[in-house]
């Protein structure tokens, strides 16, 4: 949750909101051109999955302006990757996290953008668009909200835990059999409603208090989760592995990620793990 603040005074915030607006300008854009039903680029990756004239034209303009500001290297969904293995240091970037909630039409997509220092993340900024909101989490201190339309900043505060639990799920969990084993398990343990949205944007629901727990099972990469991660870390929740390990960052071959659960406190924690520990015994 966030309540009212002044302005922050840190130098790197006050360099970024400028830009994440103008980002998230070019989002709303494009979102608006696709929903009109104007002609719009929409690509298919090596993976299958759908890469749109957005995710290129985001993608862009920070590359350009992160070059112009940074001398660190830029590690982004839509770029090259070759050399990443090499940096200690380095800027990491989903233009447009939650391509398919973009094209079915759910605003519920981010701009995800964070700086990796021996593979831990220091520095996070989750942007929606569509609400004209900017997550930020600093190198210190609590996460910070900017509102772009009332110019004006929240600071995060812990608030008590709510009687029934928040599940958060993607659009397409229905789909996939884990996550009813899943509920299942956790029923035994809990009452809980569930909650449907994008990827990343279920990160910022967390701390709006409107999601404890966000289990996934199936692929990420590490664009999708190191932003959100380090929100949740510093308000003392976090995102770590089904064997209780916090992500780290450019260490293996691969930048997939296997599955997770995101929580909001230890707490919530505690819960994700029975319910995760009842569904493997029961496999």
């Amino acid at each position: 949750m966030f309540k009212a603040a002044t302005a922050p005074q840190d130098p790197m915030i006050l360099q970024f909101v400028p830009i994440l607006t103008q980002a998230c300008e070019i989002l709303r854009e494009e979102y608006q051109q696709y929903c009109s039903g104007a002609a719009f680029d929409i690509e298919r990756k090596k993976d299958d999955s759908p890469v749109t004239q957005a995710d290129y034209r985001v993608n862009t303009f920070l590359t350009q302006v992160l070059a112009e500001i940074s001398d660190l290297p830029l590690l982004s969904e839509e770029g090259k990757q070759e050399d990443r293995q090499a940096w200690s240091t380095f800027w990491l970037l989903d233009p447009l996290d939650g391509t398919k909630e973009f094209l079915h039409q759910r605003p519920e997509f981010t701009i995800n953008l964070s700086l990796v220092k021996d593979n831990l993340t220091t520095f996070a900024i989750l942007a929606i668009p569509a609400q004209q909101l900017i997550y930020f989490c600093p190198e210190q201190g609590m996460p910070l909200k900017y509102d772009i339309q009332q110019d004006c900043w929240h600071e995060y505060f812990s608030s008590s835990q709510q009687d029934t639990v928040h599940i958060g799920l993607s659009q397409s969990s229905q789909k996939k059999p884990k996550y009813a084993a899943y509920l299942e398990s956790l029923a035994k343990f809990t009452e809980f409603e569930e909650f449907k949205a994008g990827s990343a944007y279920k990160f910022c629901m967390i701390l709006e208090d409107q999601v404890d727990i966000y289990p996934r099972f199936h692929p990420t990469c590490e664009w999708d989760t190191s932003a959100g991660q380090c929100l949740l870390e510093r308000i003392g929740g976090g995102l770590v592995d089904f064997k209780g390990r916090p992500f780290s960052y450019n260490q293996r071959e691969t930048l997939l990620n296997g599955g997770f659960i995101a929580y909001k406190t230890k707490d919530m924690k505690i819960l994700a793990f029975k319910a995760l520990a009842d569904m493997q015994g029961s496999d």
